[in-house]
């Protein structure tokens, strides 16, 4: 039976991994951090905490695996640092406090294009954390790139939102790695990863994700 710690739960797929979690039965208890209150389970240790200042040795790190879905935009957070704090600060400090405690599994909600040496700031930042994790030792880490992630926001993106229309339409005739990656596929693969002891580094790009 598996123990799962789950940030970025408040999020648009990990909306969907907390769901999906809740009802599989390989998974015994799951941990989620969050800096607002969810919806109380008896599965779900729901700790609040300040992402700035994680406690170190709070007993809830004692997992067996780990989902990674924080992200935001560089237009939410209001500059380029604060975008890396959440997009790149964040899930190594995680990664890095998960590894601490003993955690075997380590999954990534990444992108597609991420790359460390890029120009730009967002898939250069997604590709660091994804070097970053290598380097951390877990005996199973999963990457998972997505496209353009499809579902049912909180907040409006006008730019997604005109993105994920013409791909819609376009989407049939589109390469698969070019189609919207919906939500709650992206979630199937981050928990089959947490679940699962596949060894070495595993990557999911959006081709495998896509919209059929």
């Amino acid at each position: 039976m598996t123990r799962i710690l789950v940030v970025g739960a408040t999020g648009l797929v990990g909306r969907h991994v907390i769901a999906k979690a809740l009802a599989d039965s390989r998974i015994t208890r799951i941990v989620a951090p969050t800096r607002r209150p969810l919806e109380a389970h008896a599965k779900l240790d729901n700790p609040l905490v300040d992402f700035d200042r994680l406690p170190a040795e709070a007993d809830w790190w004692d997992v067996d695996g780990v989902i990674c879905a924080l992200g935001t935009t560089r237009a939410k957070a209001g500059s380029d640092q604060a975008f890396r704090v959440v997009d790149h600060d964040y899930p190594l400090e995680v990664a890095r406090l998960a590894r601490k405690h003993g955690a075997s599994r380590f999954a990534l909600n990444s992108s597609v294009g991420a790359n460390a040496r890029s120009k730009l700031l967002y898939p250069r930042t997604k590709g660091e954390v994804e070097e970053a994790l290598k380097a951390m030792g877990f005996p199973s880490l999963t990457i998972v790139r997505p496209g353009l992630i499809g579902g049912d926001r909180d907040e409006f993106r006008l730019g997604e939102h005109v993105a994920a229309a013409v791909l819609g339409v376009l989407g049939p005739v589109l390469p698969r790695s070019y189609r919207i990656s919906p939500a709650d596929k992206i979630a199937d693969a981050l928990i089959e990863a947490a679940v699962t002891d596949a060894p070495g580094v595993c990557l999911i790009e959006s081709s495998e994700l896509a919209a059929d």
